[in-house]
């Protein structure tokens, strides 16, 4: 294993290669997403994956994402569950038809707008994860990232995300 520092031709060669992988991945976006993705921003982009850390805080990031994904998942699974319980017990007493009826709407209704808190919960917490995405990715100085709401721009963000993480698969020319 070669464990010498990377000659300055090293890392032009590098810095070539990363521009144009970037390059050609941002070509084939729609068109949207393009004019959003300028030589410079690209460049920039390329010239702060010379060093392998921000691979790294990519990949971490990732990851966290897919545990809090799976996580909120099965919050949403556990109220689910609870609610068919629920309305299993409600029906299965002596009532009437009439009263089976009306407990079930009831309960239907009470069940959609917990339904509703719990969906508006989790939104919340996967917009703060994003945005404890974006403020990580800016303070380690990834170009193209800061915190932002505006859809086109996190849509933006995500594709570059990607890019990061297809070409952290890729074998790097020396």
């Amino acid at each position: 294993m070669d464990i010498t520092a990377p000659t300055p031709q090293d890392l032009q060669r590098k810095l070539y290669f990363l521009v144009e992988q970037l390059q050609h991945m941002a070509s084939e976006l729609p068109p949207k997403y393009q004019m959003r993705l300028p030589y410079e921003l690209l460049s920039g982009l390329a010239n702060s994956l010379l060093n392998d850390t921000i691979f790294e805080i990519v990949k971490g990031l990732m990851e966290i994402q897919h545990v809090t994904e799976k996580h909120l998942f099965q919050q949403r699974l556990q109220l689910l569950n609870q609610q068919k319980i629920e309305m299993q017990e409600s029906l299965s007493s002596m009532y009437t038809d009439e009263e089976r009826t009306a407990i079930k709407a009831t309960l239907y209704k009470k069940h959609k707008e917990e339904l509703k808190q719990m969906d508006m919960k989790l939104v919340l917490q996967l917009d703060q994860k994003v945005a404890d995405q974006q403020s990580i990715l800016e303070k380690a100085g990834v170009p193209g990232f800061y915190v932002t709401n505006n859809p086109i721009e996190i849509q933006v963000q995500m594709r570059l995300c990607d890019f990061i993480i297809r070409l952290s698969k890729m074998e790097v020319p020396r």
